[in-house]
């Protein structure tokens, strides 16, 4: 084990659309580095996993030299590897899983596999290096929404997630009814701040207290609300349902990490995942902060979309731990959040 000396971390991530990789020192983030296919994609209206596939196994070299480079830091300098072996698409993350592992078994240093949701609550340690557990976070993205309470840098407790869709995925199909591009969350969010939040829509709780969502009724109530006006003739505004729906989606996610909070005795809340780079999210979860007098740690947008410097901040988390995987390790599809 080290001693005296902090970590030098690479981390890979390719679960989706995004080839990254990214080099840490403890928790100083020395390189930074996305090749995205998005622009692609956006051609197709959504990520077509052959397309994604295909441009990580051209990006990935160039990607993690490119990252080193800048980092001022040779391969021979890691201490560890970390990557992504899910959840997310399996051939995308079988080519950032590959090259790590022929890495790190090259070097002769650890392979630390990383969960993508955990990565995403890691991010905040790269914004604060104070931060320690206990705290409470929100995790909203594409794939999951959920309020957790950190125990211990590497245990969580699930306090309460979605039961359904989660709030990224809810964005996405509401952007598309709106007849906005790919991705739709980043679109929804500019024409929501032209419009007013003045069309009633169901609450995302489901059942009485706790922290459990439901955004499958949210979505349905949208869809049948453009349809209805469409087929009716009636008059309409795109911008009033973006910011009803935006407002009904977030505000909720804002109430119940205030709650968490005060239920766990917490001082500090955290948060990550795609929808924190939401502006309006992000305000609203800050004025709750500053009334509630809680510290509130928010990763900068580029590290709440998918990106590595959050893969290597939980890979450092883990390295700290001896949590190291074995070069067998495969990729998964679907991982749990705890």
């Amino acid at each position: 084990m080290l001693t005296g000396k902090k970590a030098i971390i690479l981390g890979i991530e390719s679960s989706c659309d995004e080839t990254a990789a990214a080099v840490i020192r403890g928790r100083e983030l020395l390189s930074d580095e996305i090749i995205s296919s998005a622009p692609v994609q956006a051609q197709y209206g959504g990520v077509v996993p052959e397309i994604a596939s295909r441009a990580h196994t051209d990006a990935v070299d160039e990607v993690v030299c490119r990252a080193l480079a800048n980092a001022g830091v040779k391969k021979e300098e890691l201490d560890a590897v970390a990557v992504t072996y899910g959840a997310g698409l399996l051939g995308a993350l079988l080519v950032g899983l590959s090259f790590a592992k022929g890495l790190a078994y090259g070097l002769g240093i650890p392979l630390i596999g990383v969960n993508h949701i955990r990565g995403h609550l890691a991010a905040a340690y790269l914004e604060d290096e104070a931060l320690h557990p206990p705290f409470v976070s929100l995790l909203a993205s594409g794939g999951h929404t959920a309020i957790l309470y950190a125990k211990t840098e590497t245990e969580f407790e699930v306090l309460g997630s979605t039961l359904d869709d989660a709030a990224g995925e809810a964005f996405d199909k509401v952007a598309r009814v709106l007849g906005l591009p790919y991705p739709g969350g980043p679109h929804l969010e500019a024409l929501a701040r032209e419009g007013e939040p003045v069309i009633p829509l169901p609450a995302m709780l489901k059942g009485e207290g706790g922290y459990r969502f439901s955004y499958s009724g949210l979505k349905t109530a949208v869809i049948n609300y453009v349809h209805n006006k469409e087929q009716r003739g009636e008059p309409w505004s795109r911008a009033d349902v973006a910011s009803s729906f935006q407002h009904a989606a977030l505000d909720v996610l804002v109430k119940k990490t205030a709650e968490a909070a005060e239920e766990k005795r917490v001082s500090v809340i955290t948060a990550g995942g795609g929808v924190i780079a939401n502006g309006y999210l992000r305000s609203s979860l800050s004025r709750m902060a500053e009334q509630r007098g809680l510290h509130l740690v928010l990763p900068p947008k580029a590290h709440c979309t998918d990106n590595a410097a959050m893969i290597a901040a939980e890979g450092a988390v883990l390295f700290r731990a001896r949590h190291f995987s074995p070069f067998s390790l495969n990729a998964e599809a679907y991982l749990p959040l705890s």
